[in-house]
């Protein structure tokens, strides 16, 4: 999720009014050198999957079976259906029409406008809804989270968030699972807007709760410039990205308007009990990264992410490290990431700042838009129980 700024705002008019007096260069990135830039090699290699030429797609995820499902945000596109599933290359509509049609009189029973889709190790495909159409704000039973059965293709549990955890200028962003944890597992969500933080919910009881709101490690660094396409862009992004080591024990995040990286402890953020200082004195400052939008993790513990300033995948070692993996110019930014059970890692790419609210009602954008994937010969870091 990327926007030019974040606090208060609740419109992405509110991003094109911010950068009116930023002009871009043009489609061609052009790339600037820094000291803890990972190093670029000269095995990366990856394959399109998919070319989309209609909606501006932002979330992926395929199942151990190798199905592909896609989500198709409502930011401005003519958006027929939210959720898709790739079939013979082409998005179909997830898992029907009718609950992909937007509904503002039955916000619970639609999806309004879905950013992540992830199979979880069960092989259930959970919808995270923003309930956000354009930006514009939420309501009650528009941000939620919903499971599908795969093997049914029907909906099998829908949580809805209650307004003091999700307020209507929150933005329900990425997802990631743990089903060791609790009854039935438990789910760790980044929301970038308004009081940034961490949303945790119960999955057995439908139970959510925000930590670390408004805390330093989810906030977006004061005065933080991107350097895209030729210029300078200044953007106020909370935590985007969000991985889970493969024991579980520690969650990985990072504000997209930043170059840190942070992890906390699973123990207290899964803890309702614990207060905002108890979880914030576990955060960990892993220090610098590229700028980012999603983080993924796999089997061996490594992270990866975007550096959306340069066009490239990178990957962190345990040993805190930076391999970058693959860098080409057509990789205009990299949205979300997804380890699947064929040991790939696949990507999104869709060009998200070159939209014209970030361009004085230009679009720059140029189709079609991409879905990749490389090799890493790593499983995902999720496990069943």
């Amino acid at each position: 999720m990327k926007r030019s700024t974040i606090r208060n705002a609740t419109a992405l008019a509110v991003a094109a009014a911010a950068l009116a007096g930023t002009q871009l260069a043009g489609p061609t990135a052009t790339a600037h050198t820094s000291a803890h830039h990972p190093a670029r090699p000269a095995d990366g290699k990856y394959q399109v999957v998919t070319r989309f030429g209609d909606a501006m797609p932002t979330g992926i995820t395929v199942s151990r079976h190798g199905r592909t499902f896609v989500s198709f945000p409502r930011l401005g596109d003519n958006v027929p259906f939210t959720v898709a599933e790739i079939r013979d290359g082409k998005p179909v509509a997830y898992p029907d029409a009718e609950v992909n049609r937007q509904d503002p009189a039955d916000q619970a029973g639609h999806f309004q406008s879905v950013h992540s889709v992830v199979v979880d190790a069960a092989d259930r495909l959970w919808v995270l809804d923003s309930g956000s159409p354009g930006f514009a704000g939420s309501s009650y039973g528009g941000p939620k989270l919903v499971a599908i059965d795969l093997h049914t293709n029907r909906v099998v549990k829908k949580i809805l968030f209650p307004r003091d955890v999700v307020p209507g200028n929150s933005y329900l962003n990425d997802i990631r699972f743990d089903l060791r944890r609790g009854a039935a597992g438990t789910a760790y969500i980044t929301d970038p807007l308004g009081t940034t933080g961490i949303i945790v919910v119960d999955l057995a009881s439908g139970h959510s709760w925000r930590r670390l709101a408004g805390d330093p490690s989810t906030a977006p660094d004061k005065g933080f410039v991107s350097h895209l396409d030729g210029g300078l862009v200044p953007n106020e992004f909370g935590v985007d990205g969000i991985a889970i080591s493969p024991d579980g024990k520690r969650i990985t995040y990072s504000p997209l308007s930043s170059h840190r990286l942070y992890s906390v402890s699973a123990d207290a953020l899964a803890d309702p009990r614990a207060s905002d200082a108890q979880v914030a004195a576990t955060v960990r400052n892993l220090g610098y990264k590229p700028q980012a939008d999603g983080l993924e993790s796999d089997a061996k513990g490594r992270v990866y992410g975007a550096d959306e300033e340069r066009n490239s995948i990178w990957r962190r070692n345990p040993d805190g490290t930076f391999h970058t993996l693959v860098q080409n110019d057509g990789l205009h930014w990299i949205d979300t990431l997804s380890v699947a059970a064929d040991r790939h890692l696949y990507a999104i790419v869709n060009q998200f700042d070159r939209q014209g609210a970030f361009h004085n009602g230009k679009d720059l954008r140029q189709k079609p838009y991409l879905l990749i994937r490389l090799p890493i010969n790593a499983d995902p870091a999720s496990s069943h129980r």
